[in-house]
């Protein structure tokens, strides 16, 4: 059901946090689209993903900047009724973003989470 986690981190400029996360920290950029997205990889195969803050995100730095993202490995539809089904409540309807499909849900303590699925 869950193929892969990635941390996360609503920043206030994108450019300036991939130059951070990437040159000054060393990780790798493994995807950058800028404006929207950027995820960066530590040698251990790790990954940490950045997102500019919007109108409708946390704001940098506070309470909820900082989610975990769950990749799916099959339809967004049949893991978010799975995970209903034991429990899970989600937070309003799927969000469509044209190149991925996003449900969000919080863990017992009140952390954002997020089901990912990619748009092949």
């Amino acid at each position: 059901m869950i193929r892969s986690i990635t941390p996360t981190v609503y920043v206030s400029d994108l450019e300036a946090a991939v130059r951070f996360y990437g040159e000054v920290l060393g990780l790798k950029v493994a995807l950058h689209a800028p404006g929207h997205w950027a995820s960066l990889a530590a040698p251990d195969g790790t990954n940490l993903g950045l997102h500019p803050a919007g109108p409708y995100s946390p704001r940098p730095g506070t309470a909820g900047a900082v989610q975990l993202g769950l990749a799916v490995d099959r339809p967004l539809e049949h893991v978010v009724t799975e995970l209903k089904n034991r429990g899970v409540s989600f937070q309003g309807p799927v969000t469509d973003d044209t190149k991925v499909r996003l449900a969000f849900f919080k863990d017992p303590d009140g952390n954002t989470l997020y089901l990912c699925e990619v748009r092949g």
